[in-house]
């Protein structure tokens, strides 16, 4: 049973006057270490039953808030977490901020402790702590729901609603999970169409919810089929999505669909999570060594890891440790039981790498001094939390002397990707050559953001060369895999302006038997418009046609609009009345402009019969059409939907 901590919070805001520290480091790396050490010496504190060791160590004039909200997040568990911040009260040299209040509200949500943390917002709402700002409806919506304190996530949710017309996607990913975790699946359902039908676009977390919600009701291979929909969607597949996936079908001994899974996985370039070991060693189990071993041994502990440690007396232990065996971790001295505390050192790669800013000659030397363990994914992680491609550059180059690290695709890929983001092509056709060099085989989804980066660069030729060597960087790509590369490359110049190469690339397209999506053609057709290109407009829907592609909402969407825009309204009414051939209807906002347009341009009787057909459907004439430029269109969008819906409907088991 968890010990119950009630903070007071009226006394951590009158907590003693903020002392400047004494200590001055000579430079930011040095200062993250002592920092670092500093945090080490409170967790291992937290445990101990004598609260003077930990009194003493929080009279350390180096405490400031840095330290003391990371020694909150990496506490050993919530107690010891909220007995660090009953004892801080008694600290000279601290008082709270935002950073160390939010992190007291996180521990009080997983922990559950509902009421504490609804006393907590409330105090910071009111201003009680001096440095911190009102909790915003977000912030809120993501406590009380970790906490699994429905009733208040609802409450801000209709807060929320009354404040804002279109809430943001987040606001509906809480509300969703919140739905499924209670069992009200045809809520979470109708919470999924909410976004859609307000003109939304999901995000990789709401289909994260989505699966999840599924799996967990026990319909595994509708999540599936959802996950198989997003690449089409251009929507990122994230490692959790994977390891849901990967556990539940490896439970039910599907081994071949967890084999499919995991070379996907790596196609893709994901880093799997380390949750998925155990659903691996049942498919070692069952005879697949040769699949397995390779991401097994990536997430198995690293011996040359060390924790740290810290004896304490056990003997006033209070026994109220939930799961825990009294001998457990505990050595036997004579009549004296010493329980040892063994954690990970404290490490936080995204505040290391912004230390590391300057990448001086003394930062680097105290970096050295450090003796870390540079891993992958480790390695992984510090390029990503650099600010500067130009340092995490140097910190790429400088690791790869490091003792027992060699770089792989991960790291390569991960430091190509920030390198062409910054516009750095140079460097990136370094790294290219090397990885030709050495054979090696980068991910899918890395040449797709190297085009991706290229052209929000302007540099559609660095585009054009990378999906050139595209078959030398990767591994063989499916026919699909080609039409998401293509669609990009094609979105990537439309951006560079480079209209003529667009249209080659195109007729390269057809004649390699590679048809665009609609949300491809819809991306191409709204860049021409804009430019006042109508006769290649034209051109691309007959195109659409030809292929068998039926066009959706949202590409009449686009077309009418761009029309209206372009004072070309007859034009735009015979995309309405073709529209309305397949049965599909306007958004309110399209239809309203279609009418302005067309009285300002004297077409009254037209505009008049485009309010009467529309309000012969008035019921049903959505919000707005959802789709996006060359990503999501209609269709799969309403596919999504179907799955989902269908898999909780009555009729359906």
């Amino acid at each position: 049973m968890l010990i119950r901590h009630l903070i007071n919070v009226r006394s951590l805001i009158q907590s003693s006057t903020h002392h400047v520290s004494q200590y001055v480091a000579p430079n930011q790396v040095s200062k993250y270490f002592a920092r670092a050490k500093l945090i080490d010496t409170i967790r291992l504190g937290l445990p101990s039953s004598s609260p003077d060791a930990l009194i003493a160590v929080l009279e350390n004039s180096k405490l400031d808030s840095f330290v003391i909200t990371n020694a909150i997040r990496a506490a050993p568990s919530p107690d010891s977490a909220l007995n660090l911040v009953k004892n801080l009260e008694r600290s000279p040299y601290f008082s709270h901020t935002k950073h160390s209040v939010h992190a007291v509200a996180k521990v009080l949500a997983r922990s559950r402790r509902s009421n504490e943390l609804r006393e907590l917002v409330g105090a910071i709402n009111d201003g009680e702590f001096r440095k911190v700002g009102k909790a915003s409806f977000m912030e809120r919506m993501h406590w009380y729901a970790l906490a699994q304190d429905w009733d208040s996530v609802l409450c801000v949710w209709d807060e929320l609603q009354k404040q804002v017309d279109r809430p943001c996607t987040e606001a509906y990913n809480i509300v969703m999970d919140l739905y499924a975790r209670k069992g009200q699946d045809l809520d979470a359902v109708h919470t999924f169409y909410r976004i859609i039908e307000r003109g939304g676009i999901p995000n990789s977390r709401t289909y994260t919810v989505m699966i999840e919600h599924l799996v967990n009701s026990r319909k595994k291979e509708a999540a599936k089929e959802v996950f198989n929909v997003l690449p089409s969607m251009r929507v990122k597949r994230t490692s959790k999505q994977y390891s849901i996936l990967v556990d539940a079908f490896s439970t039910s001994k599907q081994f071949d669909v967890v084999k499919s899974l995991l070379n996907e996985m790596q196609i893709e370039g994901a880093l799997p999570k380390r949750s998925i070991l155990s659903s691996l060693q049942a498919m070692q189990e069952s005879g697949f060594l040769e699949e397995t071993s390779e991401l097994v041994a990536m997430m198995m502990p690293d011996d040359r890891i060390q924790k740290i440690e810290f004896c304490m007396d056990d003997r006033e232990d209070d026994g109220e440790d939930e799961g825990e065996d009294e001998d457990d971790n505990s050595d036997h001295n004579g009549d004296c039981a010493i329980g040892q505390v063994q954690l990970k050192p404290w490490l936080d790669p995204n505040a290391l790498a912004v230390a590391l800013g300057q990448w001086t000659p003394e930062e680097v030397s105290a970096l050295e001094d450090a003796k870390i363990v540079w891993t992958s994914r480790l390695v992984c992680k510090m390029i990503r939390g650099f600010k500067s491609a130009e340092t995490a550059w140097h910190f790429f180059c400088w690791v790869a002397y490091q003792p027992e690290f060699v770089h792989d695709v991960h790291t390569l890929s991960r430091m190509i990707t920030k390198l062409a983001r910054s516009g750095n092509f140079g460097v990136v056709d370094q790294l290219i050559s090397k990885i030709k060099r050495d054979k090696m085989k980068l991910a899918f989804n890395t040449v797709r953001l190297m085009i991706d980066f290229y052209g929000l660069s302007k540099n559609g030729d660095a585009a054009l060369k990378v999906f050139r060597e595209v078959k030398m960087l990767c591994t063989p790509i499916s026919e699909f895999n080609m039409l998401l590369l293509y669609s990009s490359l094609l979105r990537a110049l439309t951006k560079c302006n480079m209209s003529s190469d667009v249209m080659a690339i195109l007729d390269e397209m057809f004649s390699s038997g590679i048809h665009p999506d609609i949300q491809t053609f819809t991306g191409l057709m709204h860049y021409f418009a804009t430019k006042g290109d109508f006769r290649t407009v034209q051109k691309l829907f007959a195109m659409v046609r030809q292929s068998g592609v039926q066009p959706d909402g949202y590409l009449y969407k686009v077309l009418i609009r761009a029309y209206c825009k372009s004072e070309r309204a007859p034009l735009a009414l015979r995309l309405f009345e073709d529209m309305r051939n397949f049965k599909l209807s306007p958004d309110l906002a399209t239809k309203s402009l279609l009418v302005k347009s067309l009285w300002k341009e004297g077409k009254l009787r037209e505009a008049a019969m485009v309010e009467e057909r529309c309000e012969e459907i008035s019921d049903a004439l959505p919000l707005a059409l959802p789709g996006h430029l060359f990503t999501i269109s209609s269709r799969d969008l309403t596919k999504v939907f179907k799955i989902y819906s269908s898999s909780f409907s009555p009729e359906r088991p």
